[in-house]
């Protein structure tokens, strides 16, 4: 058995996903100041409420730190998309590293919302004779589809929040349900 067909590299991402998920949607609930249509998610990370912070912040590193291990189950499959995983996750540690209103913050934010959506094309494209292949290039569109609706004003507010919400849930569905790691494990869970 080589690391990548451990069990534990098979969590490991579906496990930072819901870990990541779960902080940045805590902060959320514990932020007087956050509101879906006129904030950025990253403005939890500079919150006056210290705990909201950590949450957002912590929870963005420690949910990479987490979900690391899966790139090694992931490069069986293709190092291209072992590669494009884990340099999504450097990124969205580094939103975490680097809060709102520091210089390397936006780069990050950038880099982690194109990563994670090169990472799901990349996988629909091989996959792409299949349902699931198919379902990511579609998750992948939906997420880019939303940042242009944005961009052109189509929106209930101002705040960045509800397209980088696209984009977590996004990566979170392709963790959880549609990388062919998961795709492995739904298998043995069904016989």
């Amino acid at each position: 058995m080589t690391a990548g067909d451990s069990p534990a590299a098979r969590l490991a991402g579906p496990v930072g996903a819901v870990f990541t998920s779960s902080t940045v949607l805590a902060a959320t609930l514990l932020s007087p100041t956050f509101s879906w249509t006129e904030s950025a998610l990253s403005d939890l990370g500079v919150a006056a409420d210290p705990l909201v912070a950590l949450l957002f912040n912590g929870g963005l590193v420690g949910g990479a730190a987490l979900g690391l291990a899966y790139a090694l189950a992931l490069r069986p499959h293709s190092s291209p998309l072992a590669v494009g995983y884990a340099l999504s996750l450097l990124a969205m540690a580094l939103v975490g590293v680097f809060p709102a209103g520091t210089e390397p913050h936006f780069p990050a934010a950038i880099a982690f919302f194109l990563l994670a959506t090169a990472t799901v094309t990349l996988d629909g494209w091989r996959r792409r004779a299949s349902p699931t292949g198919r379902v990511s290039l579609m998750l992948a569109a939906g997420h880019v589809a939303g940042w242009i609706l944005w961009s052109y004003g189509i929106r209930p507010g101002d705040g960045f929040a509800l397209p980088e919400l696209g984009g977590v849930v996004m990566f979170g569905a392709w963790l959880l349900a549609l990388a062919p790691p998961s795709q492995s494990w739904w298998r043995r869970d069904r016989r």
